[in-house]
């Protein structure tokens, strides 16, 4: 019997989107033939090796309406000639065509929320915007034949707004000799990022580092960790790219923190380097503002890839990661983003700050990241694309 064909679309650089690549693989890895259509950008890598097949989309834009049109109707144009058994798309940026596709062939579609994408900061305060995106989810949802989301708070106030039904597969890690088992297991080596070189420890002599990694987007909290950062004995790696790549490398400056070597930007890092930065950082930074709901009820990633890595970590006060960390304790919740709140929880986590506190985070990690694997989360998965083709 052939494999079924399984096709995805989004629109990120499908070289950095870890969840896509953890799910895709373990789909092929159960005997799904599958395909990943994202979008290629001005500074994307050249894709690196996977169990599936990859293919980037280009265009003229890169943002706004403009992007999104143009993404659409390529992405339309590009599923015509393409042949499927299931069409699967992540957030309602790819879903419409991924949608008229499944329909045209009489064959099922397949919704994956990454994010509640009508509250998003950038979607929020935009009325319009929201109106129509909100009309997307709504024609979306009800025609999906299984439907999943990242958290449990995320899947109520789905199922609330809609009356159907959805699955959570948390954006969890593997676990770590996993990861390195991955690494190994390879062929051939992810290109480097030679812009920017990553140290693998922390060497004796150097201050211990801190770690913010993801989108440089609002709402992150990321000004906030800035102010605090001239109050923090130690230096921040930050790690990804983003809206507000600009306007925080200037905020650095001011604050003297890029002369002084107390920040350090490392721009776009492959996921196998990230692995081993964070590895080598003493705290890592979950932070993010209440500026809607889809942040509100995030379950951000690189809450498990701490965990995994064995780090503690300082994180915003919000439900996902306070049922979390009632569960396991690894993280310090902060109830806000006040710079000096901020420098102190941060002062305490670092090797100098408060020794025994440290431990009992970095001993609960121990035992956490046992239990917050994505080998769990994947047996969820698998069950819904079985339920889709009638298994």
């Amino acid at each position: 019997m052939p494999a079924p064909r399984l096709l995805f679309a989004v629109t990120t650089d499908l070289c950095y989107d870890q969840r896509m690549q953890r799910i895709c693989t373990s789909l092929a890895r159960a005997g799904y033939a599958v395909t990943l259509v994202g979008w290629q950008r001005p500074a994307s890598p050249p894709l690196t090796p996977q169990p599936y097949q990859q293919l980037r989309l280009s265009g003229w834009f890169q943002k706004g309406k403009l992007f999104y049109l143009e993404y659409n109707l390529r992405l339309f144009t590009h599923l015509l000639r393409q042949k499927a058994d299931i069409w699967a798309c992540a957030d309602l940026d790819a879903a419409l065509p991924t949608w008229a596709r499944a329909a045209l062939a009489g064959q099922p579609f397949v919704y994956d929320a990454h994010e509640l994408f009508t509250e998003v900061p950038e979607v929020v305060g935009r009325p319009r915007v929201q109106q129509i995106w909100r009309w997307i989810e709504n024609f979306i949802v009800p025609r999906a034949r299984a439907r999943y989301t990242v958290g449990p708070a995320l899947a109520r106030l789905f199922e609330a707004r809609h009356g159907q039904p959805f699955a959570v597969v948390r954006n969890v890690s593997q676990r770590a000799e996993q990861q390195l088992k991955k690494v190994e297991d390879k062929s051939t080596a992810p290109t480097p990022n030679t812009q920017h070189p990553i140290p693998n420890t922390q060497h004796p002599g150097t201050k211990p580092y801190l770690l913010y990694q993801g989108a440089l987007n609002a709402g992150r909290g990321l000004e906030a960790l800035l102010e605090a950062m001239p109050q923090v004995l130690g230096r921040l790696v930050v790690c990804g790219e983003g809206d507000l790549s600009a306007p925080l490398r200037a905020q650095a400056a001011r604050l003297g923190l890029l002369a002084s070597g107390r920040v350090e930007f490392r721009g776009f890092v492959l996921p196998d380097a990230l692995r081993a930065v964070t590895a080598g950082a003493a705290v890592g930074i979950m932070l993010l503002e209440n500026i809607g709901l889809s942040y509100y009820y995030s379950l951000a990633n690189k809450f498990f890839d701490y965990v995994q890595a064995g780090i503690p970590q300082v994180v915003i006060d919000f439900p996902e990661y306070r049922a979390l960390n009632a569960e396991h304790e690894v993280a310090t919740l902060l109830p806000d983003l006040d710079p000096a709140a901020l420098a102190a929880a941060l002062n305490r986590l670092l090797p100098n700050g408060d020794a025994a506190y440290r431990q009992r985070l970095q001993t609960n990690c121990a035992t956490a990241r046992e239990v917050w694997t994505w080998e769990r989360e994947e047996a969820v998965l698998l069950n819904v694309y079985a339920g889709v083709l009638g298994r």
